[in-house]
This record gives C-alpha cells, structure tokens and sequence, in this order.
C-alpha cells in the first residue's frame, strides 16, 4: 500500500509540474518505475473576431464550422492559405458560379450590376482584407447582398467557411490584391 501512495503522489507531482518538454520522463522510487508523458498544452483556439459589415456587430461563427487545415489556419491568423492554390481556385471558381456570384459581380469578379469584388476600390474597404471579404460575403451587406454564409440562409444550407476561402481565392486571382497582405 506503501509502494503505491508513493507511486500516485509522484505521478502528481510530475504531471502537475510546469516543464514544457514533450518528452517522455521515467522515475524510479522503491523499485516501482512510473512513466509519465508530457503533453503540449494546447493552443488559444480563436485569435480573430469576426464583425458584420451591415452594422459593425459581433459576427458569431460557431468554431466547429472551421474544420479543414485551411479554415483553422484561417480562423487562427486571417490568412487564406488557398490564394494562389490553382486545385483551390478552380473549385472557388465553381462555387461563385453555383452560388450565382456571377449575376451581380460578373464573371471574374470585377463588377457587373455589382460592385467589383477584385480592387483595388471597394464598396466596402475592409474588403481588401480575406478576413474583411470573408465577413461581408457570410453575414451580406446592406446593398442587397443577402447572407450566403452556412446556416443563414436556411438552417441547412449556405456556404461553409472553407468553400467561402475557395471562392475569396478564385476572386483575388482575378485581381492583384491578395488579401493576406
């Protein structure tokens, strides 16, 4: 019984401590071994906060909805990492046109009924942004712009935000802007 108090109040005292190695560590006391593994703590999920560009109010994404490598990347830093991705562009490409992009913002984006989409002047100047864009086409504006942005626009339907990276990848390689700048 004695072995095994020594044995737990160590395995607490070496998973309480504050190294930040990912190493493995091996104790021995009175011929009980006790191995411990050290785990990375784990990062700060979000780092940006979304706002609607009708009124300037918090736009709340459920974080779950960022669930490919690209989106997190996203969500974490702003950055679209599928700008300048040729396989992102051409499915980014398919979704503007399926979403009916077109109809108001032409075929490459620069503008037909609606404003241009590639800059560098935009209706919306936060625009210039991939994190700015990405507000605007998810929660729509106050020019007529419904919300295209997954849930919105019915409880099951929309755009979810990797698909929406794809379709802000497809426009700025239509521009010079790359939005991540």
């Amino acid at each position: 019984m004695f072995k095994q108090s020594i044995t737990l109040i160590l395995f607490l005292l070496i998973s309480c401590s504050d190294q930040s190695d990912n190493t493995i560590q091996e104790q021995t006391t009175n011929d009980v071994a006790v191995v411990v593994e050290k785990i990375e703590p784990k990062k700060p999920s979000r780092t940006i906060t979304f706002i609607k560009t009708t009124d300037g109010s918090n736009l709340i994404i459920p974080e779950v909805m960022f669930d490919t490598d690209a989106a997190k990347e996203f969500l974490a830093t702003g950055k679209n990492i599928y700008v300048g991705d040729a396989k992102a562009i051409k499915m980014g490409k398919k979704r503007y046109n399926l979403w009916s992009c077109t109809q108001c913002h032409g075929p490459t984006a620069k503008g037909q009924v609606g404003p241009g989409l590639t800059g560098p002047d935009f209706r919306y100047p936060k625009d210039a942004t991939n994190k700015g864009m990405f507000e605007t086409i998810w929660a729509g504006t106050n020019g007529g712009m419904g919300a295209k942005g997954f849930g919105l626009m019915t409880a099951d339907d929309g755009i979810t935000p990797d698909e929406m990276l794809k379709i802000i990848a497809f426009i700025r390689s239509n521009g010079s802007i790359t939005g991540n700048e």
